[in-house]
């Protein structure tokens, strides 16, 4: 195991500070991050991919961990000292400079299977967990995702029918994955604080419902939750065939799109087809 001075020591001596632009806020206290490394279970010999690995704080623990991290910077900064971890870890960290929304991950990783674990740019998180969430071809090239976002975000992934937070987003990523609030982690942990508390979630994809377009069920929560306060007959009345659903599925078009639990929203999605 490589013998690295404090990430505190890494940053001054890299001029590194946090970029609001980039959505970076930097982890410190090492035995946080291990617990987070620790997350999906036992790493070692395992492929990950890390985005915004920032100063390397997560990296280096995934690396202890004995994980074979690909970790995509857009800041070019922090290259030098995730440089440093590759040198101390041969063969085990690759850095690629660019842009995580813009890449093809699965071409990234080769093609193989691999974990995310990331403490996510809080401007882009939710879109890159979409991302992952998407797609046909399922079960997906990743094996599990652990993901730090803002609490009020972390609540809304794991939410169930008929709460506040329930949403959109939770009917997405809970219709073929089992979705977990594996953490919280206090403002205080960062540097520097961002004005809201985390939190980590873990998922894993699990068997997706026979017969559900991804793309139909998306087009569906986004027509129900973006008026969701207007009862489904009104909401849905854009979508083609989705009044004929409700009535083929028996559920009742004076409801409303929270009220709707995502076995529901499955069998809406399955209907249309």
């Amino acid at each position: 195991m490589a013998d690295l001075p404090p990430i505190r020591e890494t940053i001054a001596r890299h001029g590194l500070s946090a970029s609001k632009a980039l959505g970076q806020n930097f982890l410190l206290d090492e035995q946080l991050l291990g617990r987070i490394a620790a997350i999906p279970g036992d790493l070692a010999g395992q492929r990950v991919l890390e985005v915004g690995p920032g100063p390397g704080g997560l990296t280096r623990a995934l690396l202890r961990a004995g994980a074979h991290v690909t970790a995509v910077e857009m800041d070019a900064r922090c290259l030098p000292a995730l440089e440093e971890l590759a040198d101390a870890f041969p063969g085990q960290l690759s850095v690629v400079q660019g842009d995580a929304m813009k890449l093809d991950h699965g071409q990234l990783m080769d093609g193989q299977p691999f974990h995310v674990l990331s403490n996510l740019p809080y401007n882009v998180g939710t879109a890159l967990f979409v991302g992952w969430l998407s797609g046909s071809d399922w079960p997906p090239q990743w094996l599990s995702l652990t993901l730090m976002f803002q609490r009020e975000v972390a609540e809304r992934i794991v939410a169930k029918a008929g709460t506040s937070a329930y949403g959109r987003l939770a009917v997405l990523a809970q219709w073929r994955t089992t979705a977990k609030l594996a953490m919280k982690v206090h403002r205080s942990a960062f540097t520097p604080p961002p004005k809201v508390m985390s939190a980590i979630v873990h998922v894993r994809p699990g068997a997706a419902p026979h017969g559900v377009p991804p793309r139909t069920l998306e087009r569906l929560t986004e027509a129900a939750f973006g008026q969701r306060r207007k009862m489904l007959r009104q909401s849905l009345k854009g979508v083609p065939g989705a009044l004929d659903a409700l009535k083929s599925a028996g559920i009742d078009e004076t409801r409303r799109a929270e009220t709707l639990r995502v076995e529901e929203y499955i069998e809406l999605a399955r209907l249309l087809g």
